[in-house]
């Protein structure tokens, strides 16, 4: 199981209320996308369940020993009194779909229809609250205001503002914030134990303290990517050689990856360059103009080639008049 790197302030927090039996029904676990919530959220599932059934097993923080059967049970997904909402993936397909539905959240019935079976507790892991569609929330909500006897729910926000006020009034909220250099380049080696020394600080230099983030670049060489997309931005590509070259290195479905991390990497780089001076005004409109075409490529599909080329031509633009 994946360890917990940082946050020490919400584990304490978590098990104080716990061993001191004022265990809240509901915790809003909210920051940043990629700092390490839903890791928590793994861990204190099954800590909450591994100490319900046997207090004696508790050790520090959210540590489980190695072997303990209730850990196994919720590793195998087999538990009967805990259970993870998810996007789901779609038919036939490895593409996740866009919402947690009502029907998904409606199916806890059935685990609160009996008494917990292992222990006195039972968990609900929601990974991530922001993906419920608004009937499944407002179905959620209901479980919120009259909880379901001896049940916690760990409920995973990128988004808390966003949510709705009355279910943010009814949780307990965990605020995490992103991790300090060290800290991701832990997690980073612990996860990436075949990555090397070079990778890790290229990730660790663009999590911006979410190492979650990072991670989804592993193996994509972001260094070459954003090299190409550097020298574009100083050399202008007049002949349009540069971002030719680069469209069609990233056109494919084999590129797919590599061109997703684009996607997120070329308004970046533009936005870099507004904090670094020159004409704010016009730069921020650039990075707006990029950033909605990289919005409309996930959400439309718009043809890979042609969007490299257009984003690429908007970094251009940053490059020094000759």
């Amino acid at each position: 199981m994946t360890r917990l790197i940082g946050h020490r302030q919400q584990v304490d927090a978590l098990v104080d209320a716990a061993r001191s039996g004022r265990l809240h029904h509901a915790w809003l676990l909210a920051g940043p996308q990629g700092v390490g919530k839903a890791t928590f959220a793994d861990l204190a599932a099954r800590w909450l369940l591994a100490t319900a059934a046997d207090p004696g097993i508790a050790g520090a923080g959210l540590a489980v020993p190695d072997g303990n059967r209730i850990a196994a049970l919720i590793d195998a997904e087999s538990h009967p009194d805990f259970k993870k909402l998810e996007r789901l993936e779609k038919d036939r397909s490895e593409e996740l779909a866009r919402s947690i539905t009502v029907d998904q959240v409606r199916g806890l019935q059935r685990l609160f229809a009996t008494t917990p079976s292992m222990s006195s507790r039972r968990v609900v892991i929601i990974d991530a609250l922001d993906d419920l569609e608004r009937s499944a929330a407002n179905a959620l909500l209901k479980n919120l205001e009259e909880p379901p006897t001896d049940t916690v729910f760990l409920l995973v926000s990128h988004a808390p503002g966003r949510l709705l006020p009355t279910i943010r009034s009814r949780c307990r909220v965990l605020r995490f914030e992103p991790l300090d250099d060290a800290e991701v380049t832990d997690v980073l080696r612990a996860t990436l134990s075949d990555a090397d020394a070079g990778e890790i600080a290229t990730l660790a230099a663009l999590a911006g303290g979410a190492p979650g983030n990072a991670i989804r670049f592993a193996g994509l060489d972001i260094a070459g990517l954003d090299a190409a997309i550097d020298r574009i931005a100083l050399e202008g590509d007049a002949s349009n050689a540069l971002r030719s070259a680069l469209a069609r290195s990233l056109s494919g479905k084999a590129a797919q990856a590599r061109y997703e991390a684009f996607l997120e990497r070329a308004p970046s780089r533009i936005a870099a360059a507004a904090r670094e001076g020159g004409d704010i005004r016009e730069k921020v409109a650039l990075w707006r103009e990029a950033r909605d075409i990289a919005d409309q490529a996930v959400r439309i599909s718009l043809d890979q080639q042609t969007t490299v080329f257009e984003l690429a031509g908007l970094v251009a633009r940053l490059a020094p008049q000759r």
